[in-house]
């Protein structure tokens, strides 16, 4: 017989959907149908439901708890932060980065090269990926923290970036850059680097939330 599941491995797998896109934004989660889920009682689905309101990915609403939904605004106040917290994460790696952080983010970056025309989702998740390998070869595990919290905020955003246009391949070239910048502890240039790709992000968005009036996520 299986062991029951804890509240821990429920709250890992519920925040791996979320921050996947499994669940959008307005998703109603209920204690009882996710205890008959998963074989176990209300109080580890209570007591990871809570850990995920407190880490933002769950909010209050009519029906109770269910999926945050994030306004215009809030999502433009994440891309500033990010500009500023990234471009430092580029900064930092840029001196102390590992040859193992190297391979990985290298890696990272030929893989995404070789994927063929993939969706939507799938750029969000290894953009993600990306984004996340540089900020542990920054070695400092607040800026990633704080990084990492920011970017649960902005995984329900009403489309992505990485599928206007050309924008795709243009951040790929834009990571590859980025990586040659840290592979060659150039810390001020991978700074810039990083800024200005998370500011042309932040520029796309605005211009979406132009086209179809500002809507909510």
């Amino acid at each position: 017989m299986a062991a029951k599941m804890d509240s821990e491995t429920i709250h890992a797998e519920l925040r791996a959907e979320i921050l996947h896109g499994t669940h959008r934004p307005g998703t109603a989660f209920k204690e009882v149908a996710l205890a008959g889920r998963f074989g176990v009682s209300r109080t580890p689905v209570r007591e990871a439901l809570g850990r995920l309101q407190q880490e933002g990915l769950l909010e209050r609403g009519t029906r109770g708890l269910q999926v945050r939904d994030i306004t215009p605004e809030q999502l433009m106040q994440v891309y500033d932060l990010r500009i500023l917290l990234e471009g430092q994460a580029a900064l930092e790696a840029a001196s102390a980065r590992t040859e193992m952080d190297l391979i990985r983010l290298e890696g990272l970056v030929e893989r995404d090269r070789a994927l063929q025309e993939p969706d939507d989702l799938t750029r969000l998740q290894t953009n993600i990926e990306f984004h996340s390998a540089l900020w542990t070869a920054a070695h400092n595990p607040i800026l990633k923290d704080l990084l990492d919290r920011l970017a649960t905020h902005q995984i329900h955003a009403p489309s992505s970036t990485l599928s206007i246009g050309s924008r795709w391949a243009d951040s790929l070239d834009e990571h590859a850059g980025m990586v040659r910048l840290i592979r060659d502890r150039d810390g001020a240039a991978a700074q810039d680097a990083m800024r200005g790709h998370m500011g042309e992000a932040r520029k796309i968005r605005l211009s979406l939330f132009g086209r179809i009036g500002l809507p909510h996520g």
